[in-house]
């Protein structure tokens, strides 16, 4: 089953980065929005462990964007529809589910050991600290965030203070903006994308980059921070 199951996928990451990636360890940090699709694609390429984390229960408001959340699931924990959803999709996936935020206190340990980190994060001081960690132990991290029909992605180099530039002067929380279902799914895609890069040992185009880009319009901006 596991060659039929990547038959379609060789032609990209070939027969020795398949391997590789089943040997990679993944962060996904959020399990909303972004997070339920980044889950599904590192899964479904077969990224051999991945941790998510997530302290939050699914809520009405989820139901027109996220993935992972289902009617009947409302009031129950994103982390554990995460479990779920791993043995549905690829149960040979290694998932730990991690019911809580992302914080100074745990960053060190979830990061430590990971080749890659996904932000699917929905706040500005988690996003740096994120940042932060990443930095201390030397991991990269594939940044996505969207506000309604706006994506923004960029691979961040450790220790490269990219986030902190581009979020200078903003230290709130993101209120709760207005989204739509295939905005998080675009911006998870391209999130993806230069995830499989580095995983394959690759330097990915968005490296020390920032896209955003308008659905709505299909224009886009890319912005060097190297």
């Amino acid at each position: 089953m596991t060659a039929e199951r990547y038959a379609r996928q060789l032609a990209i990451v070939g027969e020795d980065g398949q391997i590789l990636l089943a040997q990679k360890r993944v962060l996904i940090v959020g399990c909303g929005g972004l997070g339920g699709y980044l889950l599904e694609n590192m899964l479904r390429i077969g990224v051999g462990h991945i941790i998510a984390v997530d302290p939050d229960r699914f809520e009405a408001s989820n139901l027109n964007r996220q993935l992972l959340c289902t009617e009947s699931l409302l009031d129950t924990w994103k982390t554990d529809a995460a479990a779920d959803r791993a043995l549905d999709v690829n149960s040979a996936v290694d998932l730990i589910a991690v019911t809580e935020a992302f914080s100074e206190e745990n960053g060190d340990a979830l990061v430590e050991g990971c080749d890659l980190v996904l932000d699917a994060l929905d706040s500005v001081p988690a996003r740096l600290l994120l940042e932060e960690v990443c930095g201390r132990h030397d991991v990269p991290l594939v940044h996505g965030a969207i506000r309604g029909e706006i994506v923004q992605a960029a691979v961040v180099p450790p220790r490269s203070g990219m986030l902190r530039a581009l979020y200078a002067g903003e230290s709130e929380e993101i209120p709760a903006p207005e989204s739509i279902a295939y905005t998080p799914a675009c911006c998870a895609a391209i999130q993806s994308a230069q995830a499989l890069r580095l995983l394959l040992g690759q330097e990915p185009s968005l490296w020390g980059r920032i896209l955003q880009l308008n659905l709505e319009t299909l224009t886009e901006d890319i912005v060097s921070f190297l």
